[in-house]
């Protein structure tokens, strides 16, 4: 019975940087995914679909079993905090850091600070574990500006050159995760689909293994 693998991409960066590594397994799309305005592309294996959605979303669609496996950022699997996900491997691409940052000057310490972020869940539990009271300001976007025009105190937000917080007068300070792109598998879709799923984890680890020697 041919059972075919739904494989869930977000647009941008883990996008680009994923493509090769399907490559390396065989996998190439059928059309340009950065030019085209399908969701679902046909790939040079029949059995194998790829659907490009919100990164926000990957999650969802693989716990719910709408695609068998996905790669996520580990921003976004924080966040996410499901349990009905495996996550087997590191791909080690988008790398960057999930930090606070503020002003010049701000300890990141305070009775109740106000915190701008779209990390809502991850940026709460961090401050619980350091007995810190935060009243979070949920943004979607220019975090930096919410220090800069008093709607926050700081930021949690990831961070890659830092270049955009010194341009707006912001420094980075405490590290709350390193940060890469990570596969993700169904629970239901690893039983069931065990052999084609353990063979695709395995490429892409050959792929991944490639990446970090320079093969």
């Amino acid at each position: 019975m041919n059972m075919p693998i739904t494989v869930a991409l977000s647009k941008g960066r883990i996008l680009k940087d994923t493509l090769p590594l399907l490559a390396h397994a065989g996998i190439i799309l059928k059309d340009d995914p950065f030019t085209s305005r399908k969701l679902i592309f046909e790939t040079s294996r029949d059995d194998i679909h790829v659907i490009v959605i919100r990164a926000a979303d990957v999650p969802t669609f693989v716990e719910n079993g709408a695609a068998d496996l996905g790669v996520a950022g580990k921003d976004v699997l924080m966040e996410y905090g499901g349990n009905g996900l495996y996550e087997p491997l590191d791909l080690k691409i988008a790398r960057c850091r999930l930090m606070t940052a503020g002003r010049e000057g701000w300890t990141g310490q305070g009775t109740r600070l106000r915190i701008a972020t779209k990390y809502v869940e991850t940026a709460r539990r961090y401050f619980a574990a350091r007995g810190i009271q935060v009243e979070i300001v949920k943004l979607y976007g220019s975090m930096e500006l919410a220090p800069l025009v008093g709607l926050a105190d700081g930021i949690v937000d990831l961070v890659d050159t830092g270049n955009t917080l010194k341009a707006n007068g912001l420094v980075p300070m405490e590290t709350i995760a390193e940060i890469s792109s990570r596969l993700i598998v169904n629970k239901a879709s690893m039983k069931m689909k065990h052999e084609k799923v353990k063979q695709l984890i395995g490429l892409l680890e050959e792929a991944v293994a490639n990446q970090e020697t320079g093969g």
